[in-house]
């Protein structure tokens, strides 16, 4: 899963630079060992005597426990062994071992013969007794959800809350904490709260959900208010894969879950009035996406009434030291099961030695109602998250109303806490900063100046090249935003400049309408996913010199109709005039077959673009949004059609595009991605109008582009590709003991273009030295190594035809792509 920066992170991130965390709890860690044979004891209670706070040593045989309900005694104990008792000194850290001896038992004599693992019997009725017990088996499905989310910040040092700059913030001191679970000491800094009512339908298919009211600390923002809820926050234990930050997690009751994990059953009990069973589970290997933990399991139904998960210490997944999961579930009626809370604690991290962040998810089900019709007013919906309007209003008696439980002092105080710092100038200054890193522009006041990355670049062409651009910033208007761009080159001695304005009818269902002026040099044939023409790390990245920019005037008006989440249109009529250059001439083919030179060429186009990604999910920002992606294929479908006649263009010509792209999930081997492509153009125009494939001249990877292709190498009038990734998510560097500690990734791609090129397309007008027709496949591959460094992707890539076009790279050709995921 790509990390998205939205104005939350960033008032988050702003918060980090003025917190820290001290304690003055009892704080004790360390392991428990089997005094006979030394080795680790799992599974062992460890407890404050005469007291409920304790734990449960992990698979290791280590246990955490920091509590400011110490009592002066610690106690170990484990069924077959002696309980061992040490005195603790309260209000402080220290780390205790036990070594626990064997019981000697007098018994009779027992027989022991092979046979079954008694779990196992208990796991095959799970098995046999899922598909009615899972939540996902029902028609339709009615809830009321709360849902509490806290982030706190951890890991700083006395340093750090000592600095000049946090002077004026030694308030936010008053509310450290510390973890009875990670053994870190925190602060508070973000809390949220929602209250939504949730629909879900198979047929017709609904999934919706009404935020009814939110309240999150320091900023008043609907854009998180949509990821509050129950809808993006999932963990289904009876699918086979969990999906936990994008890897797919074997569940502990998966069919094949021996495969994975070793099972072991260790008591039973009357829970509720049902007769349960504790079976508790640990991974075989190590850095597989597993868990280790215990579940409690109803008899006779086989449902799971209570479940506990944590990551594995050593999986491979980014930005996290630690995961726990508790699920707990109760009975409706005699044969259904229906989760009523779930709790969800996350260490994060930034680096190894540095701070880091907790995470909590507190989720509390109710007023549940299984296969009732979906209401009509929900039905009709246009999102699938509707924010009722006074959401963000409610009063006080509505929460206490509403909360299952009241909020903690520690929780009351966050609010207070975060909205003081938000109000202290030092702190607006750094949220100024934080803004400008993640937006690439300067903030002031109702404008905006950047993006910072075009201020100056370089090209053959216009030699050293600066820039500056400025627009309106939301402080002007949430409606209309207006900008512009002024550009010079030292080489040409020529001015670029443009000009946009956009119109915000509505952000959700999104009703946008934008016009854009701009005269400026561009790069055809080049991917939408590539670098801006004058961003200064294209001009780093440059595998070879660039002359085959080109002068280009644009006029555009574009309006897009968003119909329900997930399928819009968009209308835009543009006409463009393109200019020839030295090393991109215009050189037409007459009726009589003499070639004459022309400066300029012109088109008008009009395309209506249908965008269609059932159940997409977006995040939300005033103007921009940013797709978060769809479950199911994601298809756009382009028809352009470019009458003559209008502004001096001269050519007639229809043209259709159709992209699908899907992420299909091939757990335990990661996830494929795919990427389908068609087209064509009916007409006789010019090469520039033509489908000039996607090239790549630099050394950055571009996902969207043929990366040992040239631009300006091959058109078609009619073509088709596909592109295809397998990220294998370290499945075989996973299992190898040098590769293991880097956390590495494997991917392998691989890439097909196939065209044709009409003969009357071929004598409109001759093809610059380079650009050709595609007389068989186009195929590239390759293989390489993500999460690098944890944000970089190094691929080899192999071109595998047209080997003997001139000017190509040589084989391999690495590539290098920074992307941040878990």
């Amino acid at each position: 899963m790509q990390i998205i920066i939205t104005k939350t992170t960033k008032l988050l991130w702003s918060l980090v630079v003025f917190c820290t965390a001290i304690t003055a709890q009892t704080t004790i860690e360390g392991t428990v060992f089997d005094n006979d044979s030394g080795e680790p004891l799992p599974f062992v209670n460890v407890v404050f005597q005469s007291s409920t706070v304790g734990t449960i040593t992990d698979y290791n045989g280590t246990y955490f426990i920091s509590t400011n309900k110490a009592s002066d005694t610690i106690v170990a104990t484990c069924l077959g062994f002696e309980s061992q008792k040490i005195p603790v000194r309260k209000n402080t850290a220290q780390h205790i071992d036990f070594r626990l001896s064997s019981v000697s038992l007098r018994i009779d004599e027992v027989i022991v013969t092979p046979g079954e693992n008694p779990a196992f019997r208990i796991l095959d009725s799970i098995k046999d007794h899922k598909e009615q017990n899972n939540p996902e088996r029902f028609e339709s499905v009615q809830y009321k959800s709360y849902n509490k989310l806290r982030l706190d910040l951890n890991n700083i040092d006395q340093a750090f809350k000592d600095q000049r700059l946090l002077k004026q913030f030694q308030f936010v001191f008053e509310h450290i904490d510390s973890s009875e679970v990670f053994g870190k000491n925190y602060l508070p800094i973000l809390m949220t709260e929602s209250v939504s009512r949730f629909y879900q339908q198979k047929s017709p298919v609904v999934e919706k959900e009404v935020i009814e009211a939110f309240k999150i600390s320091g900023i008043e923002n609907n854009t998180i208010a949509q990821f509050s809820g129950k809808m993006y926050q999932r963990l289904n234990v009876y699918n086979n894969f969990m999906n936990l930050f994008e890897p797919g997690f074997v569940s502990p009751i998966a069919d094949f879950g021996r495969m994975y994990y070793k099972y072991y059953l260790e008591d039973s009990a009357n829970i509720d009035g049902n007769w349960c069973y504790k079976i508790a589970f640990k991974p075989k290997r190590t850095q597989e996406r597993t868990f280790f933990g215990y579940l409690w399991v109803a008899d006779t139904s086989f449902a799971i009434k209570k479940i506990q998960l944590r990551v594995s210490s050593d999986v491979n997944i980014n930005f996290m030291n630690d995961l726990v999961a508790i699920n707990e579930y109760k009975q409706l009626n005699d044969s259904t099961w229906f989760l009523f809370q779930e709790d969800l604690l996350i260490d994060f991290y930034i680096n190894d030695k540095s701070y880091g962040f907790f995470g909590h998810k507190h989720a509390t089900y109710s007023d549940i109602e299984l296969n009732k019709p979906i209401p009509e007013n929900v039905e009709k919906l246009l999102t699938n998250t509707y924010i009722v309007e006074d959401s963000l209003d409610r009063t006080d008696k509505y929460w206490s109303i509403n909360r299952p439980t009241e909020l903690n002092q520690q929780e009351e105080m966050v609010y207070t806490m975060v909205d003081s710092v938000t109000k202290v100038p030092v702190f607006k200054s750094v949220y100024s900063i934080v803004d400008m890193l993640t937006d690439y522009y300067f903030v002031k006041g109702p404008i905006e100046i950047g993006p910072y990355y075009t201020f100056y670049s370089n090209n053959p062409i216009e030699g050293s090249r600066i820039k500056f651009g400025l627009r309106t910033s939301n402080e002007f208007s949430t409606k209309y935003r207006f900008g512009g761009h002024i550009a010079y080159g030292l080489n040409d001695q020529r001015f670029k400049y443009g000009f946009v304005s956009d119109v915000m009818f509505d952000n959700n269902p999104r009703r946008r309408f934008s016009l854009v002026y701009a005269n400026d040099m561009r790069q055809l044939g080049k991917s939408q996913n590539a670098f801006l023409d004058d961003n200064i790390m294209a001009t780093l990245l440059r595998r070879r010199p660039n002359y085959k920019l080109t002068m280009v005037d644009e006029y555009t008006m574009e309006y897009e109709h968003e119909w329900f989440q997930g399928f819009s249109n968009t209308l835009k009529m543009s006409h463009y005039t393109i200019y020839s250059t030295p090393h991109i001439p215009f050189n037409q083919i007459t009726n009589e077959g003499i070639i004459q030179s022309v400066n300029s060429l012109s088109t008008s186009e009009i395309t209506l673009n249908t965008h269609f990604a059932y159940r997409e999910k977006y995040l939300l920002g005033k103007f921009e949004r940013k797709s978060l992606g769809s479950v199911y294929p994601t298809v756009d479908l382009d028809f352009t059609w470019a009458p003559t006649g209008i502004l001096d263009s001269k050519y007639e010509y229809m043209r259709f595009k159709l992209r699908v792209y899907d992420r299909l999930e091939t757990n335990p081997f990661g996830f494929t991605r795919y990427w389908l492509t068609a087209g064509k153009i009916f007409g006789d125009v010019p090469y520039p109008f033509l489908e000039l494939h996607d090239g790549n001249e630099t050394y950055a990877y571009d996902v969207f582009a043929f990366n040992m292709m040239n631009y300006y190498e091959f058109a078609s009038d009619q073509f088709a590709s596909l592109f295809i990734e397998q990220h294998l998510q370290g499945f075989f560097l996973n299992k190898i003991p040098v590769f293991k500690k880097f956390e590495l990734r494997e991917v392998a791609s691989a890439k097909i273009l196939v065209g044709q090129l009409s003969n009357s397309n071929k004598q409109v007008m001759d093809f610059p030295v380079g650009l050709g027709e595609l007389t068989k496949p186009y195929i590239e591959a390759g293989f390489g190594l993500e999460n690098i460094l944890k944000i970089f992707r190094v691929e080899a890539l192999w071109r595998l035809s047209y080997l003997d076009n001139p000017d190509i790279v040589k084989n391999p050709g690495l590539r290098v792509m920074m992307q941040l995921t878990f």
